[in-house]
């Protein structure tokens, strides 16, 4: 696994190979996907499909982004995402 990411309000830890920034249209339809995290995109773990194994809600606050880590906020939880080196 390639990535860790920690929930902070319960330490929760989801592992992935790979990881995309997600944007989606007004109307909830999938818009586009990007490498790196922004305001109004969620992180989608890997595999990319119908099992993806986690999908956040969207970024309201990137608080510290690194080389290896992005400690972000969305709507619903803080999250550290983690990149193995």
């Amino acid at each position: 696994m390639s990535y860790k990411l920690i929930r902070k309000s319960d330490n929760l830890i989801n592992k992935s190979g790979d990881v995309r920034w997600i944007e989606f249209h007004d109307n909830g339809s999938f818009k586009e996907a990007f490498d790196e995290p922004a305001i109004g995109r969620s992180l989608l773990m890997s595999p990319f499909n119908m099992f993806f194994t986690w999908q956040t809600t969207p970024i309201v606050k990137i608080v510290r982004k690194t080389k290896y880590t992005v400690t972000f906020k969305t709507k619903n939880s803080d999250y550290k995402l983690i990149k193995n080196k």
